[in-house]
């Protein structure tokens, strides 16, 4: 990395750079212009809002990392302000005192990843944050970002089988752990995993350790003879776990990501146990390669399928925001009435010759509400955003098909999806022939075929072989099934009236705070967005319910560490400042801090507030035609104030609950941080 990506004419300290992230972004690109390092500090900054404004860049130690591609700058870049006044970078800790922009080139994907890749790393190092804060010039703080961003590579030890990986060292027994570390973005989790477990092993006797991010900004794999050599393996991974084939055999502990970052020295204990454990689960392959975008092959059939439902629905979700939010900005600028003539209006209408109230639809005079600009505007976005809701099942099926079994699952997943469409089975029908597609394809890699065909194996043969297979069982066994089946579950949707529908929100609202954003949450939520295709009142009163039982955790803890603060640790209490924008946004994640310390009584008490929104929502028949953005899309709900009397029901009963639960039934361990704290708060 160049020595200049950052000058002391780059970085600012504690200056008052607004009160906002765009004014504060905006600041940080002037100073990139008069620096010369971006041509156009508009652009430059149009472009880190425009990223901002997707996901806020804030992240722990009131830190924020604004980023962007640009063409208006050519070598990649950082820009530092220490800010006087803390802005709302939407933070999980609070508002960001330090705020780095990086820009990098159009074309500098790899430079821009590896920027944010160190940043992230370094970001979990109490030590580079506080030398940040306590910096006392410009030069101070250039030395300590060129010392992380341009920090070679640890070089790896010898991979040979050693006395300390076998034997004992001062009397403790050395285990050697290999491990690798992934998450769905490969930038901020991976690396911080990947630290977090490396810092705990170091600080032990009694493991050797070496780990693999799989990240994207890259890195180095694990040697070979480290990894034959090691005793157990480490997966701390969100997707499939790349050449898997090389931990065939070794005791493994498989966990989530976050769970590398907040239980590292758990797991290694578990790894240590496992490596003691004849019985222990290990590291298998199928068939007779490990195909690298294949499903990894050591887990059970079940968490292969579950991670596989996951993957296509990660992919699908793109295509129902974009489609979803058209449909409802559709509706905003063009009126409601505009959805029963839009394909004329696009197709006999330009911006050269607007419609009027009144138009022709296949040769029936149709009179709208709107005419003009707005009109013809709103049958623009309309449309596209019915091609985009076009996409859901098939990428959903296309989707879990490659969960399955890598790219040759893609093609036979999607044909399977427009399928469905064409023969009414609908989503259901699209997770049908997703998981056919990406099965039939798994057992077709297994053939063993000679070498003169295996090159066309995963472009031609399985692809065709599979789409052929699909088209048969859906066309002549399983298309009307399915259809039956999706119009019976519509049907029943749509006749849910009084207690059935309140029912039915009881248990969506159950099911988005149970595990908050874990596979429970996810799939109440695939049941929302899929069901935003067929476009019927039913399915919109569901994204609703799904939607407002969502935002209750998040902000009934903020408002809980406001009104009870003892009953919260420090960290909470700055957790819950920002928390409440999180819910307001339909982050639930936002409560995972709060469920994390103390389980037993935030999430029994968050249910009982997602369960209440869930059933006022679905008793007042509130509908929403978005996919997400919480408050932010209030133009999409129907009625907008059964939005605000749903979401006031459950956060006012999940507020109670939970100050109720730390009340009476208090956590020890929670009661002694904060009692802890409370001297030195007031001392200061």
């Amino acid at each position: 990395m160049s020595d200049n990506i950052i000058t002391p004419q780059l970085v600012s300290l504690d200056v008052d750079y607004g009160s906002t992230p765009r004014e504060v972004i905006e600041h940080l690109a002037q100073q990139a212009q008069d620096a010369g390092r971006a041509s156009d500090s508009l652009k430059l900054a149009d472009a880190a809002y425009a990223r901002e404004q997707k996901a806020g860049t804030g992240v722990n130690g009131r830190v924020a990392i604004p980023h962007c591609r640009t063409e208006a700058v050519e070598t990649p870049t950082l820009v530092f302000a220490r800010l006087q006044r803390p802005v709302d970078f939407s933070g999980p800790d609070g508002d960001a005192e330090l705020v780095f922009l990086i820009a990098a080139p159009e074309g500098g994907g790899k430079a821009h990843l590896k920027i944010l890749s160190k940043l992230a790393r370094a970001l979990v190092r109490g030590d580079f944050v506080t030398q940040l804060r306590e910096a006392k010039d410009e030069q101070t703080v250039v030395n300590a970002v060129l010392d992380v961003v341009n920090a070679a590579p640890k070089k790896k030890t010898a991979a040979a089988p050693t006395p300390a990986a076998t034997g004992k060292t001062d009397g403790v027994k050395k285990f050697r752990i290999a491990a690798v570390t992934s998450c769905a973005t490969g930038i901020a989790h991976t690396y911080m995993a990947a630290d977090a477990l490396t810092q705990a092993a170091q600080a032990r006797d009694d493991v050797e350790f070496q780990v693999e991010p799989q990240g994207s900004s890259g890195g180095d794999p694990l040697d070979q003879a480290y990894i034959d050599s090691a005793d157990a393996v480490i997966f701390a991974h969100d997707v499939a776990v790349r050449n898997k084939v090389r931990f065939a055999g070794k005791p493994v502990v498989d966990s989530p990501v976050k769970r590398g970052i907040n239980e590292p020295n758990k797991m290694i204990d578990e790894a240590i146990a496992a490596a003691n454990d004849p019985n222990a689960p290990r590291v298998t392959t199928a068939g007779s390669e490990q195909r690298e975008d294949s499903a990894s092959s050591g887990e059970s059939w079940p968490k292969k399928i579950q991670q596989a439902v996951m993957t296509g629905v990660s992919y699908m979700v793109p295509f129902v925001a974009a489609g979803g939010l058209l449909l409802a900005l559709g509706f905003l600028f063009g009126g409601y009435d505009m959805a029963n003539g839009w394909q004329s209006l696009v197709t006999n209408f330009s911006p050269t010759h607007l419609p009027g109230h009144t138009i022709d639809v296949d040769g029936e005079m149709m009179t709208f509400r709107r005419s003009g600009w707005l009109l013809y505007l709103g049958a623009v976005m309309f449309a596209t955003g019915q091609m985009g809701m076009g996409f859901v099942v098939a990428a959903l099926s296309g989707y879990i098909g490659y969960g399955l079994a890598g790219r040759p699952g893609i093609a036979p997943g999607f044909i399977g999806g427009a399928i469905s469409v064409m023969v009414g089975a609908g989503f259901i029908g699209g997770l049908v022939t997703g998981l056919l597609a990406g099965l039939i394809a798994y057992w077709i890699q297994t053939w063993k075929v000679p070498r003169w065909l295996g090159s066309l194996m995963p472009v031609v043969i399985i692809p065709l072989l599979t789409s052929l297979a699909i088209g048969l069982i859906m066309f002549l066994l399983l298309g009307r099934p399915l259809e039956s089946l999706m119009l019976g579950l519509q049907g029943w949707l749509e006749s849910m009236s009084g207690s059935s529908a309140v029912l039915l929100g009881v248990i969506i609202g159950l099911m988005m705070c149970f595990d908050l954003g874990g596979p429970v949450n996810k799939a109440a939520y695939l049941f929302g967005t899929a069901g935003l295709s067929a476009g019927t009142e039913a399915s919109f009163q569901i994204m609703a319910a799904v939607m407002i039982a969502g935002m209750v955790p998040p902000i009934a803890l903020s408002i809980a560490t406001f009104l009870r603060k003892g009953l919260f640790t420090p960290a909470e209490q700055e957790n819950g400042k920002s928390a409440w924008l999180l819910g307001l946004s339909f982050v639930s994640e936002g409560a995972i801090p709060f469920a994390a310390a103390d389980p037993f009584r935030v999430i029994p008490s968050m249910m009982l507030g997602g369960a209440t929104a869930g059933a006022v929502s679905m008793a007042l028949n509130v509908g929403v035609q978005a996919p997400h953005g919480g408050l932010f899309v209030l133009f999409a709900y129907e009625p907008w104030w059964g939005l605000f009397v749903a979401l006031i029901a459950g956060v006012a009963v999940a507020t109670v609950a939970v100050i109720v639960a730390k009340q009476f039934w208090p956590n020890e361990e929670i009661q002694k941080v904060a009692a802890q704290a409370e001297p030195a708060a007031v001392a200061n």
